[in-house]
């Protein structure tokens, strides 16, 4: 059995917490904690879409990603500083605008724009999928604002989405990484789903050693699992969220 930091079962989650409202402007926002991984979730509200997208009566979900200078053990340069995102910062929030894309019904939200920016406050692992957790509950948030405001007809969110990383670390398949775990892993996954149990993407490695088809099922079995925790935490928050507004 792999020894794991704060004593954590093979498929125990970090203490996940996700505060709903965080930012006063925002029509959307959460603050996610997963360990000490943090990562604040702001979504905003635009009026009109991509020129591809002018016309067509659809709308638009889109995320940014960035790590802030001292979220890491040094400090880092700004990506605007230097002139350019680096390639894992796009690919990154590729992966959280298409999992957002997911839940949406593109052609109810109509032709409005949600972007979600996914600002990591603290890396210790785990940032991409925190993002896609913490970014859904502000992303619901401003589907609320835009339905308050009368500006839909109907309900475009159609379900939940969040996603955690598990790895295969001597044959074990450990639950939701942090940083330590990940860089000494075998093989390490990310993991996207939908309330619904359906798979928007799995992202899978061999790091240091190939896997098996078994081992791929261990580790599906075991993210589902962990991702039924935190849609039940999403629903709480957005619950505490609105409790508190009345």
């Amino acid at each position: 059995m792999v020894a794991r930091a704060r004593g954590r079962a093979a498929d125990q989650l970090r203490p996940v917490e996700i505060e709903a409202g965080t930012m006063r402007h925002a029509e959307g926002s959460a603050l996610i904690t997963a360990g000490d991984t943090q990562v604040l979730c702001a979504a905003s509200v635009e009026v009109g879409v991509p020129r591809w997208l002018r016309g067509t009566g659809q709308g638009w979900v889109t995320a940014e990603y960035g790590m802030l200078p001292r979220s890491t053990h040094t400090r880092s340069d700004r990506e605007a500083r230097q002139g350019r995102q680096s390639g894992r910062s796009q690919e990154i929030q590729r992966l959280i605008g298409r999992s957002l894309r997911a839940v949406i019904d593109l052609d109810a939200l109509g032709e409005q724009t949600i972007t979600v920016d996914c600002d990591v406050i603290q890396a210790d692992g785990g940032t991409r999928t925190a993002a896609i957790t913490g970014g859904w509950v502000a992303l619901a948030m401003a589907i609320d604002w835009l339905q308050r405001g009368g500006a839909l007809a109907t309900d475009p969110l159609r379900t939940q989405v969040a996603a955690i990383s598990v790895g295969i670390t001597g044959g074990e398949a450990l639950l939701d990484l942090d940083y330590t775990e990940d860089s000494q892993a075998e093989a390490d996954f990310n993991v996207v789903q939908l309330g619904t149990g359906q798979l928007v993407e799995v992202q899978g490695t061999a790091e240091r050693a190939p896997y098996s088809r078994r081992d791929l099922d261990r580790v599906l079995s075991l993210a589902e699992a962990g991702i039924g925790e935190l849609l039940e935490l999403q629903r709480a928050a957005i619950g505490e969220w609105r409790s508190s507004r009345r």
